[in-house]
């Protein structure tokens, strides 16, 4: 029943779990499913027949955002002035559910459109807006973030990336790695230190045209998992920006990046259980149709234990997440509730998916059924956006 990698969708079942959940859905009204069927066939038609092609080059193209572009999944939460649908929240999640059911680690569209489009919508002057917020809900131009450096990792506070002003320029020198879209990326929403003495209070976002003289981008970084999506080392020697390039204002970053990671973390979460759903889903379908010792793989009580167990995990997260979900649509959620979300549900997606490709056995092993990638994308989701270490923290500090 399955294909390889990026096969026809109607070979990746959708049975149960995120449309006939046990706890009905109130979430969303029919104007969101609407757009939902929207980006399903956009998926259907022209992603997942040249998914495992750009899997292997390591890199989406940039038609491919382009007409992304044109569908509106990029632009769901830009103001309708700055080229968007100003969707809101909850339109945001239905491209980052349908992302994660299909298994769609790249293109990395909710990284462009849903953590670095909210530093630009909520931060920046009316200049900086219509610069760049048309070309991203459009697709001409890619952006991502910099944030992680190859020493600090997690501890933003240790970042030795540095801007310093000089006359109505700054200059920026140092390093970061990790970054999605590194490659591709047009914009980049960097933070640097403008005030080192002051810590976390002397850290400084700017907004980077890639283009800029002194910018360079490293290779490509190659990944277990999330393989079509460009991840690059970045450097930066002398590169002069103008002080027009500021994101809010100077020694104000650390506050802007804390307010910005709160949606990170849900967006992790809530492509992580979107993701346990496809793994239910597929897994189902494989131990009806799959024999061993002359009856099928779902008749033994082993695996119908084993999907009990997954079932209700998935169902106990689903409600919780949702309410997060409404919640942050308006504003409410806090760091400490994200923190929460993303270590209950990616700690959760770890456990189900692994459990699924357990019982598609040798073949779970196998690029030919899609579980095995969702089991490779899914592991990063403990430690992106923070890893589950910090999420621990943020939470017990909060006792």
């Amino acid at each position: 029943m399955m294909a390889e990698w990026g096969g026809p969708v109607k070979h990746w079942p959708r049975i149960k779990s995120a449309m006939d959940p046990a706890i009905p859905r109130t979430l969303y009204q029919s104007e969101h499913e609407a757009f939902r069927r929207t980006v399903r066939q956009f998926f259907s038609n022209e992603v997942l027949p040249e998914y495992a092609k750009w899997e292997e080059a390591g890199i989406t193209p940039r038609s491919i955002w382009r007409r992304a572009g044109e569908i509106g999944i990029l632009g769901t939460s830009i103001p309708a002035d700055y080229g968007g649908s100003g969707g809101g929240f909850r339109y945001d999640a239905i491209v980052m559910e349908e992302l994660g059911y299909w298994g769609l680690g790249a293109p990395s569209w909710d990284l462009h459109s849903y953590i670095v489009a909210p530093y630009l919508v909520e931060f920046g002057n009316e200049e900086q807006k219509r610069r760049w917020l048309p070309g991203m809900a459009s697709g001409e131009v890619i952006a991502s973030i910099g944030m992680t450096e190859p020493d600090s990792g997690s501890d933003l506070k240790g970042m030795r990336t540095s801007a310093r002003r000089d006359g109505d320029h700054y200059v920026i020198n140092g390093a970061k790695t990790f970054i999605t879209n590194g490659i591709n990326g047009d914009l980049i929403v960097l933070s640097a230190k403008t005030e080192p003495a002051l810590g976390a209070k002397g850290v400084s976002l700017f907004l980077v045209d890639t283009a800029t003289p002194g910018y360079r981008k490293g290779r490509n970084l190659h990944k277990i998992g999330n393989r079509g999506q460009d991840t690059a080392q970045l450097f930066f020697d002398d590169v002069r920006v103008p002080a027009s390039a500021l994101l809010g204002r100077e020694n104000d970053g650390w506050r802007m990046l804390m307010h910005g990671l709160v949606q990170e973390r849900l967006i992790v979460a809530i492509r992580s259980l979107s993701m346990c759903e496809a793994a239910y889903d597929q897994t189902l379908e494989y131990v009806r149709t799959r024999k061993a010792f002359g009856n099928p793989i779902l008749d033994f009580q082993n695996t119908r234990f084993k999907l009990a167990e997954v079932a209700t995990a998935i169902d106990a997260m689903r409600p919780f997440l949702d309410q997060c979900i409404a919640l942050h649509a308006e504003g409410k959620v806090t760091p400490v509730l994200a923190a929460k979300a993303k270590l209950g549900v990616t700690e959760v997606a770890d456990r189900v998916i692994d459990a699924c490709l357990q019982l598609h056995g040798g073949y779970g092993y196998t690029t030919d059924f899609p579980i095995s990638r969702l089991w490779v994308d899914a592991r990063l989701h403990r430690i992106y956006a923070g890893t589950n270490e910090v999420m621990k923290h943020i939470i017990g500090k909060a006792l």
